[in-house]
């Protein structure tokens, strides 16, 4: 009857919270300072540590407006001498001793620990069985023994309704781990409905939705901690403008102090690969929070995309002065020894980061990747594996795998691992460059033409696309679409003012020479072929091709009028009919590469 009591009074507090209202901050500062407190009694440091950076956020509030202490009830105060005990057993890891001690407790949070202990107790056993036995790479065999047991003990309370919020959030957390994940969905949406405030359980559920339709069918609490979850999800989910708008309201209702909230918007920024945003917003929050250790592995990857060496090497060296045996601190310093391309050394860094949390996804797939240099296809596959094991929405382990079947040469199982990829990424040119690639292999160039054409369309990253459609479009004798493509080319990579490899830029223009040349359109060929001489690889066929067309001129040869003019001519001519997508007609007389 108490437990039910207290999951009424939950209930109640649930309702108080109010549906996405940020009026108040006085009530949604006391409400986190609660629920911290909670959280920290009952061994949840994670989401005690969530809710206290979050209030730390807000103004301080004043001695007679502090959250008064949680209200003790008989139980509590007959377990409270054992649950004291086991609680100073439970900080120093001896989690079997504190469950010893907490046998027969009644009160919720006694009891709590009490599951939570057992709980722990296992995954321990389990983590040491794994780094003791076995390589990283051969996890997956080693079960944490406690989980039936648990399962059995929770469900009983369930059904008679006698598990609190936390009671619910643990109860959902053995039923994931036992891949009910139905099951744990449903408990997942009840622990937050009956203790909003408890980060943990959203947090769970976060990883059990795969996508937006799951997401629509979900019936959530209507609380202000709803728009941190929403917001969350969709960053995993890859849906980036809709979490930083979600951001940006909660930074105008009033956390633009929270330190979470900066990282997960640098975090948005890394994720659409918006480098300089992402670069900035990290440097930003390391003046904030010079020692903070989370997400520095995701600076660390956009510093390495950068080639920053010195700033990587700073950081690698500054997290470890502040602690080399986290997680993160491994992982930066194996992405130091990869750019160093010491991948050995590097892939030692992420064998450790992973003796250290088995779980954690980042270094799975950054040791495939290093694998991948390393040229060792069979241990990055197991790697990629269990990266899609530990979080199957991580796009860089799908495409891992697509990359490694494509050295094995074995295009149909690409196909499938480059789809998987670009289902999740469907905006990330990458994805469907590959795609279009292992379509070509198989000789299916229609579908390899829609996937070039969509990678152009959605902002070529690699500025690669246009040239493999132009090459397909060649390939197929449709020379007039192959030009096209290959002027598009041009202009795009002129526009962006970068330097390119040559190689391809020359090929564009070598293409478009001969093109106009059997078009006898001698103005257009003879500029592009001046521009071929400029590059050593088609130098001499440019210099050939002018010879020819002033031997045709000298000869009496005019440029054709018949001929159908094709849809992209250089900007002097046909500066009126020029179709581009972003950039303005090309104009070959100005273009020095």
């Amino acid at each position: 009857v108490i437990g039910r009591a207290g999951a009424i009074a939950a209930a109640v507090m649930a309702a108080a919270l109010g549906g996405g209202d940020f009026s108040d901050l006085r009530e949604i500062k006391k409400q986190l300072l609660s629920v911290a407190e909670r959280s920290r009694e009952r061994g949840l440091q994670h989401s005690g540590k969530w809710a206290a950076e979050l209030a730390f956020a807000l103004e301080p509030l004043p001695l007679s407006e502090l959250p008064p202490p949680p209200v003790l009830t008989e139980e509590d105060a007959r377990d409270l001498d054992a649950y004291t005990l086991a609680k100073s057993y439970f900080d120093l890891k001896e989690y079997d001793r504190a469950a010893y001690f907490l046998r027969g407790c009644k009160s919720q949070k006694a009891y709590f620990l009490y599951m939570y202990s057992r709980y722990l107790s296992g995954e321990k056993k389990k983590d040491d069985e794994t780094v003791d036995s076995l390589g990283p790479l051969e996890k997956g065999q080693v079960k944490n023994e406690a989980l039936r047991e648990l399962r059995v003990e929770l469900s009983k309370k369930h059904k008679a309704q006698e598990l609190d919020g936390f009671g619910l959030y643990l109860y959902g957390v053995v039923l994931r781990k036992l891949d009910l994940v139905k099951e744990a969905i449903d408990v997942f949406v009840e622990a937050a409905h009956v203790l909003p405030l408890h980060w943990g359980a959203w947090l769970e559920l976060c990883n059990l939705i795969t996508d937006k339709e799951m997401l629509k069918f979900l019936s959530l609490p209507d609380t202000w901690m709803k728009e941190f979850f929403l917001a969350h999800i969709y960053t995993e989910l890859q849906l980036i403008e809709e979490a930083l708008q979600k951001y940006q309201s909660l930074i105008d209702a009033g956390f633009s102090k929270s330190t979470y909230i900066i990282s997960q918007i640098a975090v948005a920024y890394h994720n659409i690969r918006d480098i300089d945003k992402a670069l900035s917003i990290f440097n930003e929050l390391r003046k904030q929070d010079p020692y903070r250790i989370e997400n520095m592995d995701t600076f660390s990857n956009l510093l390495y995309v950068r080639s920053m060496k010195p700033e990587l090497s700073y950081l690698a060296h500054n997290l470890c002065e502040i602690d080399k045996y986290r997680v993160e601190t491994c992982c930066v310093i194996g992405n130091y020894y990869s750019l160093r391309s010491q991948h050995e050394k590097a892939a030692l860094y992420f064998q450790r980061a992973l003796k250290l949390n088995p779980r954690y996804l980042g270094a799975w797939t950054l040791m495939g990747h290093e694998y991948m240099e390393m040229k060792n296809t069979s241990a990055a596959i197991q790697a990629y594996r269990h990266a899609i094991e530990v979080n199957k929405r991580d796009y860089r382990a799908w495409y891992g795998l697509g990359q490694t079947y494509e050295i094995l040469k074995m295009p149909f199982y690409c196909l499938y691992y480059y789809r998987r990829a670009h289902q999740l990424r469907p905006n990330d040119s990458r994805m469907l460059v590959a795609l279009g690639e292992c379509y070509e292999k198989l000789n299916q160039l229609v579908e390899a033409k829609k996937c070039y054409w969509r990678a152009y369309a959605v902002g070529d990253v690699e500025k690669m696309a246009l040239v493999k459609l132009a090459k397909l479009h060649e390939q197929l004798n449709e020379s007039e679409q192959a030009a096209q493509c290959y002027i598009k080319y041009i202009q795009d990579i002129y526009s962006c003012g970068e330097v390119v490899e040559h190689l391809e830029v020359s090929t564009a223009f070598r293409y478009l020479a001969q093109y106009y040349f059997k078009c006898k359109l001698w103005d257009e060929a003879s500029a592009c072929a001046q521009k071929c001489c400029a590059f050593n690889d088609t130098r001499e066929e440019g210099k050939a091709l002018l010879r020819q067309i002033l031997q045709l001129r000298n000869q009496g040869e005019t440029s054709s009028t018949d001929v159908a003019a094709p849809f992209f001519l250089p900007a002097s001519l046909s500066a009126n009919n020029t179709p581009t997508r972003r950039v303005s007609p090309l104009n070959l007389s100005s273009v020095t590469p």
